[in-house]
């Protein structure tokens, strides 16, 4: 019965999944994960609110409860030691025993014992159901803001850092609730109940008490802004050394190949010293911190002691008081020593957590405009009309370059290697923002329609494509995920990617490893068609789409892809210009401007440059070998 609150694009994926207990419907696809994407706040503590005001205050309220009644119950423990001394010096002096009597006043002793642990029991069932689900919730969050960065973001930070950006900020957001919500709720409410127990035993330890804490709390909080920084230091130097770490894996066989791991051992080496250097740096920092507290606190007990001892000795307090006095003295320099242990933990993780959110939530270099619409592709006919754009280093790609694809039209993009080929087609798909000009697609401009919608209307087959750590048949699902298991063949056959599936054991199962590493570059390729095909997108880029292909392979991809290319505007690229004789047009692009364009046998023809390069790729190696 749950089926319906799941969209069809999850049905492949539910299959899987079966929905019979509350522990299922946690694993399973939600609705919620596809919901549009909010800002992230870019400090930790705004992090941590949204998330709470979202869907957390309710049990996190409870979780506080607990807490404040358990350490309100745990505080009178001295109290009530205290009442059992006193009532056990008038028995021993033979006076009347007031009040509970000695069994009265150990039942509550015990009362207090188990109420405390009972307290800490209900905030720890809570937070059973809470900080798993915060946890999970961060890392949506944070993932789905990452994912809308542009492809320059991730040209610039390893994958392996992101990934570990997200796992460790997620995480250290539980660290910083829980120290918050039990440890200083717990130090704080210790320390109001033991201010008021120790004015009715004398009003001057209260006031000792209290400068103690002004002071306490004045020098750490100065002590914590030079920690947060070392941690957060710390925290970017581990995420450091270990992107480098999972980019070297990643090229592992590249190592190999140039036996190289001597190199990237002493490459690595300079990054894990760093890290030790600013692991040191911290870790000074925190011995000298736990110096300042630890003689605190034994400066405070000293004090409290010492003094209870002599007004005791001098008969201005009994030895119930003084049981009060030196039990609230141990219980808060305990309490407040193992807050302090905590507190070096606090901004460790504060420091994570900032530094993964100064990563992660950076604005996004490319946003939908302000009123952006879906866009709507009748035809798929583009237009480029001048278009200017340079790359950050300075590098200029197109000076008012115009260009008219009509609907329909197969076009071929030939030049030399960056003559613009390539970042037309990011442009096309804003995967780079162009400084001047528009380029439209069926008259609608692409920098006032959504991303999404965009993406969608595009179908590529990139030269290298991307293959997912799943089976081969989530691989070619991609394109249309709520296609049935007969059209994913289907596009399979079309691709000549059927058969080679079925020869692994498992078929459409088949995990296909890390990169698509159990697949050949050949069957890759045909995947990414495959997958192509399904999406059946009115506009298709093609990126050297048989390159990596063997010839009887490619001859049979070729007539696949004719017949994809029926109906559809195409934009193909080439260095192999064998692949696009039949295209309506060919244009070569040179300096990002189209300096010749025509049919194939126009080209050659004319005898310009696209000759020029036929000439070299047909007959250039035969003729040098003569």
């Amino acid at each position: 019965m749950f089926a319906t609150l799941f969209r069809p694009s999850l049905d492949r994926a539910m299959r899987a999944v079966r929905i019979d207990s509350l522990e299922d419907q946690d694993r399973a696809f939600s609705w919620e994960d596809a919901e549009p994407v909010r800002p992230l706040p870019r400090k930790p503590f705004s992090f941590i609110t949204a998330l709470i005001r979202e869907k957390f205050l309710g049990r996190l309220t409870l979780m506080v409860l607990a807490v404040v009644l358990g350490q309100t119950i745990e505080a009178f423990e001295p109290y009530a030691l205290k009442a059992v001394v006193d009532a056990l010096t008038a028995a021993a002096d033979g006076k009347p025993i007031e009040g509970l009597g000695l069994t009265g006043w150990f039942l509550v002793l015990l009362g207090i014992w188990f109420g405390g642990i009972g307290m800490y029991r209900v905030y720890q069932v809570i937070d059973i159901y809470t900080s798993p689900s915060i946890r999970a919730l961060a890392q949506k969050r944070m993932f789905a803001w990452l994912m809308g960065h542009s492809p320059t973001y991730f040209q610039d930070n390893f994958a392996g850092k992101l990934g570990q950006k997200i796992k460790q900020g997620a995480n250290a957001i539980l660290g910083i609730i829980e120290i918050l919500m039990f440890d200083v709720i717990r130090v704080l409410v210790l320390l109001l109940v033991s201010l008021g127990l120790l004015w009715t035993a004398s009003p001057f330890f209260s006031a000792i008490l209290g400068v103690w804490m002004l002071a306490y709390v004045g020098v750490s909080a100065w002590l914590a802004r030079h920690c947060f920084h070392l941690s957060e230091a710390m925290s970017d130097a581990v995420s450091s050394s270990s992107g480098r770490i999972v980019d070297a894996i990643t090229n592992a066989d590249l190592v190999r190949g140039f036996a190289r791991t001597a190199f990237e051992r002493s490459f690595l080496g300079h990054w894990i010293n760093e890290e030790r250097f600013r692991s040191r740096r911290l870790r000074w920092f925190l011995v000298l911190m736990r110096l300042f507290q630890m003689a605190s606190i034994i400066l405070l007990l000293a004090a409290l002691i010492w003094l209870a001892i002599g007004r005791t000795l001098a008969g201005q307090m009994t030895v119930g008081e003084f049981t009060l006095v030196f039990t609230l003295a141990f219980q808060i320099s305990s309490t407040v020593w193992h807050l302090s242990d905590r507190l070096l933990n606090f901004f460790e993780e504060l420091g994570t957590l900032s530094e993964a959110l100064e990563v992660i939530s950076a604005p996004h270099e490319i946003v939908d405009a302000p009123g952006a619409k879906p866009l709507a592709v009748r035809d798929g006919g583009i237009e480029v009309k001048g278009l200017h754009f340079a790359f950050p280093d300075g590098t200029k790609v197109f000076q008012g370059l115009d260009l008219s694809i009509r609907p329909g039209e197969k076009v071929g993009l030939v030049g030399r290697s960056g003559a613009g080929k390539s970042t037309l087609v990011k442009l096309l798909r804003r995967q780079y923002e162009p400084q001047g000009g528009q380029i439209l697609v069926d008259g609608q401009d692409i920098a006032f329609v959504t991303l999404e919608s965009l993406n969608a209307a595009i179908a590529e087959v990139p030269q290298q494509p991307g293959v997912f750590h799943r089976s081969v048949g989530d691989n070619i699902a991609y394109g249309r995920q709520d296609a049935p298991q007969e059209m994913v063949e289907q596009a399979a056959r079309q691709a000549h990617a059927h058969d080679f599936i079925l020869r692994r054991p498992t078929a459409y199962g088949t995990i296909v490893g890390e990169q698509g590493i159990k697949l050949s570059g050949g069957e890759r390729q045909r995947v990414a068609i495959a997958r192509a095909l399904l999406k059946d997108a009115k506009v298709l880029v093609l990126d050297e789409a048989t390159s990596a292909l063997d010839s009887e392979s490619e001859h049979l991809i070729q007539e696949a892809l004719w017949t994809l290319m029926e109906g559809r505007t195409v934009i193909a690229i080439a260095h192999r210009l064998s692949t696009i004789t039949g295209m309506d047009r060919i244009l070569y692009l040179e300096g990002g401007q189209v300096v010749e364009q025509g049919t194939h046998s126009q080209l050659l023809a004319l005898g310009g440059r696209y000759a020029a390069l036929w000439h070299r790729q047909s007959g250039g190696f035969l003729a040098a070998a003569e």
